[in-house]
Formats: C-alpha cells, structure tokens, sequence
C-alpha cells in the first residue's frame, strides 16, 4: 500500500498514527504499508513529525521532488494506492481515512488475501 502525504498536510497527520498502528497488525512479508513524503524541506521533518507522533512501524520514505504525484497521476494529499505483487494498482482512495478501525482491518485482511491468492 503506497501513502502519498505531507507533514504540512492536517488531513494527512491525523490518518499516520492510523497507518502506523494498520503496519503493526498487518505488516510483514505479504504486506507493507509504504507512506511517502512530498515534503519539499525533506527527511528532517518527517523525522521530527514521526518522533512527535510516536510513529514506530512506518519506515521513512521522502520524495521532495513530487515526482511521484506526476507520475501516479496525484491531485491531492492524502492519496493512498493499494498496490499488487506485480506493482499494479488495484485499488485508490483519495483523503484521508482511519486505516485501523475494525472495517478497515476487515477490508484491508480481504484485500490482502486477495492479493496473495
């Protein structure tokens, strides 16, 4: 799964510790949660806003040019991309969403085994 976010963005900031927490339950070989930064000012702020927030489970991913958004066809922050093996897009949601709650969980765990099936 592939987060387009910014630290700058309030949307964004609010959903991470949701991300976060969706890593720790489902994250492993089958599945990863990649949430990457089109902050301008670059890894230092992301840094600082993962320590701020007791981010842990995410790894650090920063793309100061914005090329990815270009390329991925990106309007906006947050933009999330659920992704296949074979890196094709099976699924995008555009905003902000509350990654842990038990439908979420629910529909990420389907997805997920879809994926691997």
């Amino acid at each position: 799964m592939l987060n387009i976010w910014a630290t700058w963005c309030l949307p964004c900031r609010e959903e991470m510790p949701t991300l976060d927490s969706l890593q720790a339950q489902l994250g492993g070989e089958q599945f990863e949660v990649v949430a990457l930064s089109v902050d301008h000012a670059g890894i230092s702020v992301v840094e600082k806003f993962y320590r701020k927030t007791g981010i842990q489970h995410l790894r650090q991913y920063i793309d100061p040019s914005t090329l990815a958004t270009s390329t991925l066809g990106i309007e906006g922050v947050p933009t999330t991309l659920l992704i296949d093996h074979n890196g094709r897009e099976i699924g995008r949601l555009v905003g902000a969403a509350e990654w842990d709650s038990p439908a979420m969980m629910d529909l990420m765990t389907r997805a997920i085994d879809g994926i691997r099936n």
